[in-house]
């Protein structure tokens, strides 16, 4: 069975460049700042301005969280699933938007 990043990870990549020594750290760092856009968008839509405030009010480390919405470090599986309970989003609302386009 596949860890659930290292699937997701492999159904996002276009796997005709996947020979280029360099495409999957830059398809990784595509997608760490995707998955960071949508929750910094959840989170706005859900009305919460500061990224702090709602890290706090949610249990979650305010510094990581900030690096996750702007994609600078790996998050690891619970730590989203966590932030999508935050957001009352499940896996697949979140996965629904802005994960097909390998143009981003």
């Amino acid at each position: 069975m596949y860890d659930t990043g290292i699937y997701l990870l492999y159904r996002m990549v276009d796997r005709k460049k996947s020979n280029d020594p360099d495409f999957f750290l830059e398809e990784h760092q595509r997608i760490l700042k995707k998955i960071g856009e949508r929750i910094k968008a959840l989170r706005k839509a859900k009305g919460h301005k500061s990224s702090e405030k709602f890290a706090f009010q949610h249990d979650l480390d305010r510094a990581q969280f900030g690096k996750y919405e702007r994609g600078q470090v790996d998050m690891q599986i619970s730590s989203l699933v966590k932030t999508l309970i935050a957001l009352d989003v499940d896996i697949q609302e979140f996965f629904s938007e802005g994960f097909r386009d390998k143009k981003k």
